[in-house]
């Protein structure tokens, strides 16, 4: 089977979880012995980096790039307020992918063309125009809602009317998107769940996130239980609700925890961290930055935060963070698509109880047993999803055959 994989990011260096979730997906078809071709847009925020791909991978994917400037610019996303065009899906329709996706369908037929987010989908009509493959979406979010989240969280009212607005057109846009595609895939059980409600008739499936659990195996060396926890966050600030959340956890939160436990230190590491919250200046705050390996500086630390009060799909930082044995607390938000108990796997802390002092303290006091332990606080039902081998992702949705992993499209 022939497959074009069209990305809205370069997938290597895989710096956020979308990086990783594109990245995962293509190794995953490439182990099932598939033809892959992936072409994906580069960035100013994912450039492409020659470096970081192998020449393994560029010959067996044919890998092609071609850069986009996404740049969001204030004007041109005021006039998208009033035209019914989503600004945020219309900055990555370009003259130059246009010619590249004529010049390969001229070259190749494929049998499926696998899109990576609805941020590809003005390529739509192009394709059918150019190719008989079908077409498959992978949904990375629900994004109408995070941006209808992001709208109810907002105090000025300004953002406030202008996220409603972009949350109205992208819903209006999933919608459309489900009525132009042969099937798609959601990344969350909640975000599929959303999507057959929506259109019934399309099929679709769930493609969960998944890891190579060999990438995060502990040395006993690896970690130090310390007297006092040390708290950390760890994600790219250039995602609205990863920003908004640690806004709100300086303002409403970290005064209160550290007023009550004076000696505790949270350290702030990810990508595209703003001067905002740099020249913050909050005691006890510690902003790292990008960090080299995140595996490396995860394991330096004892517990996660991860205070969410917008988003969709699946937190992958999450899922890597309980692999490594590490304590996460979160909000019901952040747990959203994992199948995770609260106080079981990870703590759950809603936006009501305010992550307040007497709300968090029993989570850092439990770090020292059960950081050694990713045994026992990481869920069977996340191990479950990966298949014997250890490739990548595997669910019962996925067939197996000899060992191989398969992925499961939803069509014929």
């Amino acid at each position: 089977m022939k497959i074009l994989q069209l990305c809205h990011k370069s997938p290597l260096p895989t710096i956020d979880g979308g990086c990783i979730a594109i990245h995962n997906i293509t190794q995953c078809l490439l182990d099932s012995e598939m033809d892959v071709k992936v072409i994906a847009v580069a960035t100013p925020k994912h450039p492409f980096v020659v470096s970081a791909y192998s020449k393994d991978y560029l010959k067996k994917t044919r890998f092609e790039s071609v850069y986009i400037d996404t740049t969001p610019h204030k004007i041109e996303a005021i006039k998208t307020l009033f035209t019914g065009k989503s600004y945020q899906i219309s900055r990555f329709y370009h003259k130059n992918m246009v010619a590249k996706l004529t010049e390969v369908f001229k070259k190749e037929e494929f049998d499926i063309v696998h899109i990576e987010s609805i941020y590809m989908s003005p390529y739509i009509p192009l394709i059918r125009k150019l190719s008989k493959a079908k077409i498959l979406m992978r949904l990375h979010n629900t994004e109408h809602q995070i941006w209808e989240r992001l709208s109810e969280n907002e105090r000025n009212p300004f953002r406030k009317i202008a996220y409603r607005i972009n949350a109205h057109q992208l819903k209006r846009v999933e919608r459309k998107i489900l009525q132009e595609v042969d099937g798609y895939m959601s990344i969350s059980e909640p975000d599929y769940q959303y999507f057959h409600e929506t259109e019934p008739n399309v099929p679709g499936v769930v493609i969960p996130f998944g890891i190579n659990v060999d990438d995060y195996d502990m040395e006993d060396d690896d970690y130090i239980a310390t007297d006092r926890p040390e708290l950390f966050h760890l994600g790219s600030m250039n995602w609205t609700p990863n920003l908004e959340g640690i806004e709100w956890f300086l303002d409403e939160v970290w005064p209160e925890i550290l007023a009550a436990h004076p000696d505790l230190t949270f350290t702030l590491a990810g990508h595209d961290i703003p001067d905002s919250i740099r020249n913050r200046q909050d005691p006890n705050v510690i902003v790292a930055g990008s960090v080299p390996n995140a595996n490396e500086f995860m394991m330096d630390y004892d517990i996660m935060v991860v205070p969410l009060l917008s988003g969709s799909g699946i937190r992958i930082k999450i899922v890597e963070a309980m692999a490594l044995g590490r304590v996460v607390i979160t909000t019901s938000i952040g747990a959203e698509g994992l199948d995770v108990q609260d106080g079981k796997h990870l703590f759950i802390r809603p936006k009501s109880l305010s992550l307040s002092s007497t709300n968090v303290w029993p989570c850092l006091t439990s770090a020292a047993s059960s950081a050694k332990t990713p045994a026992t606080t990481f869920p069977s039902t996340i191990t479950m999803r990966l298949s014997p081998n250890k490739s990548l992702i595997s669910t019962n949705r996925f067939p197996k055959n000899n060992g191989r992993t398969f992925v499961t499209y939803p069509i014929g």
